[in-house]
């Protein structure tokens, strides 16, 4: 070290000894307590300097006397301190030798350094002269120290500790002596072979003689070893309640609590968990018996080699003898070393983790349970070899309160991992799990859950339709988990339901605004808030005309790409959210030329923390003018796009559909006279036109079909009537209109009755059948499943 204050090296005799035994460095103290120059040692073994068998240096410190050969021949017995000083890259380095050799130096009889009273004093004290060398200290420093005060007087700071911190002690001496100004500082000291380490609160005030002038320093150092300890211990809890149980993920959280333990408490931990019930996912209840088998679910090392025998995500057999085994089966914490005769025993039959004690010098182990609300999920157990000291009782109590916090923190994500499943595997009941295929749309979805805030009430739907149409259903219910999706399941039955009867998008909003406050009013019944809230998007269109209506309530508008690739947003009236009540819902209609594709989406898709919603739309819209062919390419790369790849914060719902037209020529139009005698003409003219189509097969049935249709429109119905045929690739559609509003019915007849079997007969030779409403009246409708004639 280069002072920057003068200092009598010669007043110590000091060597440098570096690993191989050698002398680095020779002082001039060392030269006038031996009479050999530097020259002549340095380079050289110091053991040729020994009279005898010279020491084995060990540990961080030794201290002792020796008998040394003197250049004129003769011994010399000295007593020598050697510490350990650190080398590069903090490992072991080089030995520094000293012995004082002034060290009952005469000082005046009225020295002031002498008037200080130490003996009895139970702070750690020592004085230091005006050379800052030791001149005094009481019993207190030298228990501390190990060292007697008459071997060690004269000795420099850095002379006494190999420590880096010994260098800036004594500069801060070297301060306190120049300026007079007193100085407070606070420092860790090692103690003993084992690693461990006290604190230490010291004060450095300068000692004056009777004119005034400073002659010394006086250092007086508190033992603070058990509150910086307790401050360590709150300091590592306190890391822990922050850095464990950041997710609702029980492996991430296994391994957060590896991280914490390792390397505030242990060198090696790892993190076994029991394997739960199937389905329940529960742990296993009742008793455990040995062997036990434990999957790892996380393990965390301060080397960066493989101490691990088990890699996360395999399982072990753990038996009796084992900390695994015994912590779990004792349910406490279990502190041993490997000495003990059960880790012996243990040892002798896994070969594999017996040669990694060996290996890395493991020589205590803890176990510690992971126990959350009564139920034992696994075990941690921690490893020491690095750090020599072995687990004491604070250590005990510090890991179980560290890991009873990651427990519950575990239990927590077991639980919302099981509800997460249930809530997945209700909602993938309740969505449809195919798309039908309509002569309407293609059609293509996706759908995601929320990567935190769980399972949402998301939905989309494709609803086939009479005469060809289709009705196109998005919503959104608020909140997440089970209740959500019991919601979603009961909306999206009843949108179905609603469209069944053929109601206008605006009308099917108001029945399902209706709905959702009676489902509030129901969960309020308990006393709770109760409230049920969501947003919904419906939409009709129809292959024939081309034409799309549509309604929203609270939802975001849908997105068109022409066939042209322009993309823009459908203007919709906006409409209130489905459960404030009272409030009307307006639908807009507007033509789709064929190839159009309507892109519907929950806001989960364009609302984001990271960009605006302006930016999401842009982004969307960017991704969408990219269509392809196929859908399911465009679905993926919106998802791609538009979603960050760590999961997203809401659960999002797609739904892509491309328009289809039915040509005219697929279509037959007939308006039908008020006399039931010319019915047979027009049966005819339908059975020409099944023969241009190529389906003269299905003439018998159609032509019966059309004659009960139009007759009970004739004796039943209004004028004007009107009979439509549509046949697309799968089906015949027989319609029939009318302007009465009286809707048919299906009725048994009795056996003397004339009438009343024409819909029973419709029924049985139909694939299915119904009624829908219109403006101008009601329509009778009947389809047929065929193939078309080769």
């Amino acid at each position: 070290m280069t002072s920057e204050y003068p200092i009598d090296e010669a007043a110590t005799a000091r060597a440098v000894i570096d690993a191989d035994g050698r002398v680095t460095e020779w002082g001039e103290g060392a030269r006038r307590l031996l009479g050999w120059a530097a020259d002549e040692v340095v380079g050289r073994l110091a053991a040729r300097l020994v009279q005898g068998r010279a020491p084995t240096l060990r540990g961080s410190r030794w201290d002792g006397t020796l008998t040394l050969r003197h250049r004129d021949g003769r011994t010399v017995s000295v007593w020598l301190l050697a510490h350990q000083r650190p080398g590069p890259g903090g490992g072991a380095g080089d030995w520094l030798v000293v012995t004082p050799l002034e060290g009952a130096r005469a000082r005046p009889d009225d020295d002031p350094l002498d008037r200080a009273e130490l003996t009895q004093s139970p702070c750690a004290v020592a004085i230091y002269d005006e050379r800052l060398r030791l001149h005094r200290m009481n019993d207190a420093l030298a228990a501390v120290l190990k060292l007697p005060e008459e071997r060690i007087r004269g000795l420099r700071v850095t002379e006494l500790s190999g420590r880096l911190q010994s260098e800036e002690i004594e500069q801060q001496l070297h301060r306190v002596l120049t300026t007079g100004r007193v100085h407070d500082f606070y420092t860790s000291v090692p103690v003993g072979e084992d690693g461990r380490s006290s604190a230490w609160l010291g004060r450095m005030a300068p000692i004056s003689d009777a004119a005034g002038r400073v002659c010394g320093v006086c250092v007086a150092v508190h033992d603070l070893t058990e509150q910086h300890l307790a401050r360590e211990r709150l300091r590592l809890v306190n890391e822990a309640s922050v850095r464990v149980g950041s997710t609702l993920d029980v492996t991430r959280t296994a391994q957060e609590l590896a991280d914490v333990c390792v390397p505030g408490l242990a060198d090696f931990c790892s993190v076994d968990l029991l394997d739960p019930r199937e389905p329940t996912g529960e742990p296993a209840a009742g008793p455990l018996t040995a062997p036990i088998t434990l999957r790892r679910a996380a393990h965390q090392s301060i080397s960066p080699g493989p101490e691990a025998v088990v890699q996360p995500g395999r399982p072990d057999v753990y038996p009796a003898g084992s900390p695994q085994a015994d912590s779990l089966l004792a349910g406490r914490t279990i502190i041993a070393d490997m000495s003990s005769e059960a880790l012996a025993q243990w040892l002798s039959w896994d070969r594999a983790r017996r040669e990694q004690v060996r290996k890395y010098g493991i020589h205590s182990t803890m176990s510690v349970p992971i126990r959350a609300r009564g139920t034992t999920l696994g075990v941690a157990v921690l490893t020491r070899f690095r750090r020599p000291a072995p687990f004491t009782p604070d250590d005990r109590m510090l890991a179980e309160e560290i890991t009873a916090r990651a427990a519950v923190c575990m239990d927590n994500a077991r639980r919302y991992s099981r509800e997460r499943e249930t809530a997945l595997a209700l909602q993938r009941s309740l969505l449809p799990q195919s798309l039908p295929s309509t002569a309407a749309v293609q059609a293509c979805s996706r759908y995601l859950p929320a990567a935190r805030a769980g399972v949402g009430g998301d939905w989309f739907d494709v609803i086939p339709l009479s005469g060809t149409r289709v009705a196109m259903v998005v919503g959104d219910v608020v909140g997440h988990g089970i209740q959500a999706s019991a919601t979603m399941g009961r909306l999206r039955t009843a949108v179905r339901t609603l469209a069944d009867i053929d109601l206008a998008p605006d009308e099917l909003l108001t029945h399902l605004d209706d709905l959702v406050l009676r489902l509030s009013d129901e969960a309020g019944a308990d006393g709770s808030s109760g409230e049920v809230g969501a947003t919904c998007l419906y939409a009709v269109y129809d292959p024939v005309s081309r034409c799309c209506s549509l309604a929203r309530a609270g939802h975001p508008s849908p997105l068109m790409v022409r066939p042209g690739g322009l993309v823009e947003e459908v203007e919709l009236p906006t409409g209130p959210p489905l459960g404030l009540g009272g409030l009307p819902f307006e639908a807009a209609e507007l033509y789709l030329p064929e190839g159009t594709v309507l892109s519907f989406f929950t806001n989960g898709l364009t609302e984001s923390r990271a960009r605006d919603a302006g930016g999401r739309h842009e982004l969307l819209r960017e991704a969408l003018s990219q269509s392809s062919a196929s859908l399911d390419e465009t679905c993926d790369r919106i998802l791609h796009l538009m979603l960050p790849t760590g999961g997203v914060g809401d659960d999002v719902a797609l739904l892509l559909a491309r328009t289809q037209g039915l040509p005219a020529s697929q279509v037959a139009t007939w308006d039908i006279p008020a006399d039931p005698a010319l019915v047979a003409p027009v049966r005819r003219q339908v059975v020409d036109q099944l023969g241009t189509w190529g389906l003269e097969e299905a003439s018998f049935t159609t032509e019966l079909v059309v004659s009960e249709l139009v007759t009970n429109a004739i004796r039943y119905g209004s004028h004007p009537i009107r009979l439509r045929l549509i046949h697309d690739a799968a089906t015949l559609i027989c319609e029939v209109s009318d302007t009465s509003h009286t809707a048919p019915h299906l009725r048994r007849a009795k056996i003397w009755d004339e009438g009343g079997r024409g819909l029973l007969l419709v029924a049985q030779l139909t694939q299915r059948w119904g009624s829908r409403h219109t403006p101008e009246g009601k329509t009778i409708w009947a389809e047929l499943a065929m193939v078309e004639a080769e």
